[in-house]
């Protein structure tokens, strides 16, 4: 009989593998670990594989710093072949010949390099009304989709041999990769589709950091708990403050502290020695804190990360 739910708090740098969905990685991965609470830091699609980075406990509360990260993939485009849903997984709509050279594919990509508009796919999760797009899509009905600014930062063909194209792109969060493939084959004027992806990179994280879920299987629980990072690997972006325990004290009673070495903005803040508390916002100014809060400068608004031990 599987023990009770545990708590655990960390993040686990998954390599996802292709076949499955995100949300049944993330379940696999909760059970392996025996964990109460989990979330992912953005979705790979089933077909897709590669780095999947996952949320435990108190880790959870500051996902959103990755799920907004830029990401960095490795897309296998099939030119000449155009699907419903713009990945294999999709019915052809429509196949031509492909009598592009790499010296024309070479020529079209720097059109996609910086911000871009993209409509985002009908087979996506974005929500309609409350239901997601995918639905709609398959019920065959057709809903508008305004479209969205995104940005490509690096768009690099590393491998050619027409039909068959790969490129290395690196680009902000809310990219559709499918997306992208299909407008650089309309713009080729053969159209093309997305055959294979994994995603390399997420925030500061790369995948040869990833740890297999056969791999997990394998370890015994102590060893699976070893693999987690801290919360705070979230977050490193951010300038850092040590308090010291009266003032670590303070802060997890709910009062505003003062600090010399504070900045205005996030921070993390770190007890002695040195653990992660949560994220501090220390303004110069006052406006916008509840009424509690002392008005002098550098007080701060707190996201706790852990309870107060």
């Amino acid at each position: 009989m599987k023990p009770a739910r545990q708590i655990v708090d960390g993040v686990l740098l998954l390599n996802k593998p292709v076949g499955i969905t995100s949300n049944a990685a993330l379940q696999k991965a909760k059970w392996l670990l025996n964990a109460k609470k989990a979330g992912h830091t953005g979705t790979l699609d089933p077909f897709a594989d590669g780095l999947l980075p996952l949320c435990f406990g108190e880790a959870t509360k500051f996902s959103a710093y990755l799920l907004d990260a830029d990401k960095r993939y490795r897309a296998v485009l099939q030119l000449g072949v155009t699907t419903t849903t713009g990945d294999p997984e999709g019915e052809v709509l429509d196949t031509r010949e492909v009598t592009v050279s790499r010296d024309d594919i070479a020529a079209v990509l720097p059109r996609f390099l910086g911000e871009i508009e993209q409509i985002p796919p009908m087979h996506s999760a974005l929500k309609h009304r409350g239901r997601p797009l995918y639905e709609y899509a398959r019920a065959g009905i057709e809903i508008e989709r305004p479209p969205r600014k995104v940005t490509i930062r690096a768009l690099e063909m590393i491998e050619c041999a027409p039909p068959h194209v790969v490129l290395d792109v690196q680009c902000t969060a809310g990219t559709y990769i499918r997306t992208l493939a299909q407008d650089i084959g309309a713009a080729l004027g053969c159209g093309a589709h997305l055959t294979a992806l994994t995603r390399t990179a997420a925030g500061g994280f790369s995948l040869d950091q990833a740890h297999a879920l056969t791999d997990l299987d394998a370890l015994d629980a102590s060893r699976r708990h070893a693999l987690l990072l801290r919360a705070d690997c979230l977050v490193m972006h951010l300038p850092a403050v040590q308090l010291d325990a009266a003032g670590a004290l303070s802060l997890c009673q709910g009062r505003s502290v003062l600090h010399p070495d504070a900045r205005a903005g996030l921070m993390r803040v770190y007890a002695p020695p040195h653990a992660f508390l949560g994220l501090g916002l220390f303004p110069r100014k006052i406006r916008g804190f509840p009424r509690t809060c002392p008005a002098q400068p550098q007080a701060t608004r707190f996201q706790r990360s852990t309870p107060w031990l």
